[in-house]
């Protein structure tokens, strides 16, 4: 596995040598251009991007814009700062996951093998929490009003804009299977045909889809 480190932190990269050795070969690069231009080829699965302190807000967006040009590209973030607005934006533009720049071997081991498998890292319950605190921000009680002027929201069904409402109120799937008295694999349906009529690729895009409304 080769994997592309956009990493200015010699300290850092150091350490991902270390936690990294069996896994495949890392590359470092130490700009955005580099890093795009190196990304061109194709040859890389993986690319990890630290995120310092200097300029942070700026490489947030550097970091989604990686997305948006290379978007089969597995993107794991290692923010220097922990930034709930910083993960919440790159989480909902499709990056893979963050973690701790000095994350240890064997959590590597494991965000690498949920990655692999097309989840985001942080577990269920990291996007549940960053959806919950993302609706308190957005006035929860707005919601109901909200779900039926988002945008897209005319391409759902009525019961796929319940759905899409109760994603964006932070209940897990079982939670609105008991709400709607319908199965999880219902609620399951429901979800993977809101997400292909919005074309947004997972629940926290939906969530802040639906918390943006019609705005």
């Amino acid at each position: 596995m080769n994997v592309l480190c956009w990493n200015t932190n010699e300290s850092v990269f150091e350490h991902w040598i270390k936690v990294f050795e069996g896994h495949g070969q890392l590359i470092q690069s130490h700009g955005f251009d580099e890093t795009a231009e190196l990304l061109r080829d194709g040859s890389y699965e993986y690319c990890f991007v630290y995120l310092d302190d200097d300029g942070f807000s700026a490489k947030v967006e550097d970091v989604v814009a990686l997305r948006q040009f290379f978007p089969s590209l597995k993107i794991l973030a290692f923010p220097y700062l922990s930034s709930q607005s910083a993960a919440i934006r790159m989480l909902s533009m499709g990056i893979n996951g963050q973690c701790s720049p000095y994350i240890a071997k064997e959590q590597l081991r494991l965000v690498l093998s949920v990655v692999s498998a097309g989840e985001i890292w942080g577990g269920k319950e990291f996007i549940q929490q960053l959806i919950k605190q993302s609706s308190g921000a957005s006035r929860p009680e707005k919601l109901l009003e909200c779900t039926t002027n988002f945008v897209g929201s005319e391409l759902l069904s009525e019961r796929e804009v319940d759905v899409a409402k109760l994603i964006a109120e932070g209940l897990s799937n079982k939670e609105i299977a008991r709400d709607l008295e319908v199965t999880e694999r219902t609620v399951k349906a429901h979800l993977t045909a809101a997400f292909k009529k919005l074309n947004v690729k997972d629940r926290l895009a939906l969530a802040l889809l639906v918390q943006r409304g019609s705005s």
